[in-house]
Formats: C-alpha cells, structure tokens, sequence
C-alpha cells in the first residue's frame, strides 16, 4: 500500500528528505549540503543545478537508510527557501545562478520601486513593505544589469519550483511562495496588475499561482531513474518554509501561533485574513492552507546573538565543551541559570546585523545597557537571550493587537532545544511553552502533511493537530512578571533613545 511520503525541505544549507508514514513518525533522513556563492557585498547565489543534485542524492541515501521499496511512497512534496529569482528558459533551463533571500543588491531597484508606486499601497495588497530581499527587486536588478538574461527569461522560479519542473516538466508556484515576491495581491490570489505595471515587470515570466495542496503532475521517468523511485508518482506542490513550518508546528486554526528560534527568528500566527500594522513592522504571507494567512514578523540575529557570545565572550566554556565532548550552549544554559531572572537589571539590544521587524533599521547595532561592576559573566550571559525574548515580545505585541491569540505558543528551530531559554521566552511573554517532539523537522513535517492532504492520505491541514505531539511545556512564572514587565518597558525606550546614536556611528568612515 502507498502510504509514505517523501518530503524535500531546500533549504539554505542543503536539502534534507524525511519520508514520514501515516501517523507523522519521522521513520528516515538524509541532508545534501550546497554552497552559497558571495559574488560582492550583499550578494547571495546558488547554483540550481547544486539544488537538483542534492534532491537526487539525499532521495537515494534516505531509500537506503529507511530500507523501504520505492512502490511504498504515495507522494513527494517541498518546502523551500523563499523570496528568490531563477531565470530559466523555455526548456527550463538556468539563465544564470539563483539569486536567493539573502540577496539584497537590488537597494536602488527598491528606490526606483517606491518612487513608482506608494509604499502603503503594496503593503495592502501585498502584505510587505518594499525591500530588496523580495523577488520583485531582484527581477529588476536583472532586467538592469543583465539584460541579455532577462531577453531569454521564460519564467522566473524559487528553489522548489525548479526541482518540480525537473521531477515533472511542469512551471507554476504556489501562494505561499507568490507571497513572498513583492508582486502578490494576498486576496485576490493573483499576480498585482498595479505593482506589474509599477516595476515593468511583465506578468508571463512568472509562473501561475496554485493552491499548496494541488498536485503538480506525475514523476517522469527520466527523474525517477535519477532517484531511484518508480515513475508516475504524484508530486505535490507544496509551500514556502515558513508556511510549511507552521503546518509542522500545528498551527493550523485561527490565533495558533508559532516561534521559531535558529540564528534569526520569527513569530507567525495563523489568521482568516492578512494583517496590516499602521508602521509596517510586519508581514503578512500565504498559509498553505488556501483559505488562510501567514501574518510574521522576524528579527535578524537571535540564536545568532547567543552564536555570537559563545564565540566571542564564552571561548573558556567553548574550551570546556570541547574537551569534555558536550554541546558548549548545555554550559551556556548553566550559567544563565545561576543568574537571576532579569540579569541584576543588565539589558542587551540584540541588533547585531541591524533589525527587520520590529524597526527595520539597517543601522541599528547591539548594546549592553547598565552594565556595573557588580554584574557577572553569568548576568551577561542571561541578558543575551532575555534581550532577544523583549525584541521578539514587541512583535508578539503588534501581532496580537490585530488577532485574539492562544495562550499557548509552540517553539520549533535549534534553540528551542533549551529548556532555558524556553522558560524565559514563557515568562517574557507571560504564555505556555509548548515544544513539539520535532523541533527541528516542523518544516518538512509540514510539507509532507501537505502533500498528504492532496493525495488523499489525510483528510485536511487540521490533521496536524494529531500528528505533532508536544514533548515539553513551560508555563510562566508569576513571580517573574513584574521584573520582565518593568525590564521591557525599558527595554523599547532604549531602542528609541539609541536610535540618533546609530545614525551618527553609520556616517563616520
């Protein structure tokens, strides 16, 4: 019987394939690293033909290792990096290595983007501010700068789209991934006739916009020889990470919310209709469920802060971890613990490679703030992650402001492995905890629902409120909350008071 289901989560790094059965167990998994190219400052490449590799070669490492036979799996489905811009032919065929999210090149193409059309205007219809790190800069920037490229352009694909025109002959995306080019009307699903005409950007070099849950077509043999599958299996469209991490997460329903914690991090409920801040300090993408939204807000450097202070400041415990052969962050999570909730009034401003929401300052930079000579290693240690739960409890505070949450939030990503941590985000945002048993395969758990959804292996989305189970729980601590209340409040001053500072630290040479 057909009943597995082979996920492909490309990522940044690599591409991992999972293959999960009907009851949401992880039975395998394989990851095929790739590099990342950095041409100049700001850029960020890959090469497509890396991507289509690795999806071969994690597919036959995980048949290996999970010693199942191909005619077992039911379907193959994707998660993927966002916010991309491939170029291909009408073979399908690469113009030119992707330009992938982390690219920011495209700062004048977002000048000449705002100059054409206001900016409150694609944040209604799109759900995002103008930025460089979206699809629509980037098209521009090729259009601009290779314009021989952008002649011989068919389509403009992200990352998953690719694999599926390989695995199927197919080019088309889904809303999810849509939603994050700068170019998509969230309501209406479609591609925004005021923004094309805006950018220049003409609508038949981008694919048609497909509900998550559809099937894209069937493997061809070519591509199942390659991965050693049999032909004819159906491959699911699948969704953009980030809204296949919430499927993952189980949240599914309105006011579910999610945290997500590796180097950068973010905060996504589920909501019947996009959500608009007054400011512009979130987004809003496309669920994979087709009747619902994805409202976010992310900061740039969380786990990267705590990466940053072990590399840094920590290099004695670094040391001792090593030589005693244990993870470094376990004798982090110690010291943290041996201070006292709030640091002795110690505050970090966790802006170390500038900030997206809340601020979206490019020139906002890290702070320790009331440091004394009283304050020990372990205050500073504490303050690092208590300065990212504040930051990441202002963009809690917008989003809840527009839609009535849960009192519970789940955390997925590397750092929600600590159980510190976990209590001070709990007592920072005064909500449960809940840490799903996969914290870090929420996104390819998400991808392989949704494609379980569409070929009929399970009902609908709501499914993944029975298949992730929740492994640990925190629950706030009464006799911390007048501490962190007080602490935040300083703590949003301090960003404002700052904010002049870094201006006049930007213009010095």
């Amino acid at each position: 019987m057909k009943e597995l289901i082979l996920a492909h989560d490309i990522g940044t790094t690599g591409n991992k394939a999972t293959l999960y059965d009907p009851e949401g167990e992880l039975l395998a998994s394989s990851f095929s690293p790739y590099p990342t190219y950095y041409p100049e400052v700001n850029w960020a490449e890959q090469n497509p033909e890396d991507w289509w590799v690795a999806v071969c070669s994690s597919t036959v490492e995980l048949l290996k290792r999970a010693k199942i036979s191909p005619d077992k799996i039911a379907c193959i489905s994707f998660s993927g990096q966002m916010m991309g811009c491939l170029p291909v032919d009408k073979k399908g065929i690469p113009l030119r290595r992707a330009i992938i999210w982390a690219d920011q090149r495209g700062e004048n193409q977002a000048r000449i983007f705002r100059d054409k059309i206001e900016e409150k205007e694609v944040y209604r219809i799109t759900g995002h501010r103008i930025s460089s790190t979206y699809s629509a800069c980037k098209i521009m920037w090729v259009r601009e700068n290779e314009p021989d490229v952008f002649k011989n352009t068919f389509k403009i694909l992200h990352a998953k789209d690719y694999i599926i025109f390989k695995l199927t002959g197919k080019m088309l995306t889904d809303y999810s991934d849509a939603s994050g080019m700068n170019l998509f009307d969230l309501k209406r699903k479609t591609w925004s006739e005021a923004i094309l005409k805006a950018t220049k950007i003409p609508q038949e070099i981008l694919p048609e916009p497909h509900s998550s849950l559809e099937v894209a077509g069937e493997l061809t043999f070519r591509s199942a020889k390659e991965m050693k599958l049999l032909p004819g299996i159906p491959v699911v469209i699948g969704g953009g990470d980030g809204p296949c991490a919430s499927v993952g997460a189980g949240v599914v329903d309105e006011g579910d919310c999610y945290n997500y914690l590796g180097s950068s991090s973010w905060i996504a409920i589920t909501s019947r209709e996009p959500v608009y801040d007054t400011n512009m300090r979130t987004f809003t993408f496309h669920h994979v469920a087709p009747d619902k939204f994805m409202p976010a807000g992310t900061m740039q450097t969380a786990g990267g802060s705590y990466q940053w202070l072990k590399e840094n400041i920590c290099k004695l415990e670094t040391k001792i971890a090593k030589e005693v052969d244990i993870d470094p962050y376990k004798i982090l999570d110690l010291k943290v613990n041996s201070s006292s909730p709030g640091s002795n009034n110690l505050l970090f401003l966790p802006y170390l490679m500038g900030e997206r929401s809340p601020h979206w300052n490019p020139k906002a930079r890290g702070a320790f703030i009331g440091l004394t000579i009283t304050h020990k290693r372990e205050d500073i240690i504490r303050s690092v992650l208590e300065g990212v739960a504040f930051n990441l409890k202002i963009i809690l505070d917008i989003l809840k402001r527009q839609v009535p949450l849960g009192h519970e939030m789940r955390v997925i990503g590397g750092l929600a492995r600590s159980l510190t941590f976990c209590q001070i985000l709990s007592d920072v945002y005064n909500k449960k905890i809940s840490r799903p048993h996969l914290v870090e395969e929420a996104t390819s758990l998400g991808a392989a629902i949704t494609g379980g959804v569409a070929v009929g292996v399970f009902k609908n989305l709501g499914v993944a409120k029975e298949l992730v189970k929740l492994k640990v729980t925190n629950e706030p601590r009464p006799e911390c909350r007048e501490k962190y209340d007080n602490l935040y409040r300083v703590f949003k001053k301090a960003y404002s008071a700052l904010s002049p500072i870094y201006e006049e630290l930007a213009d010095i040479r």
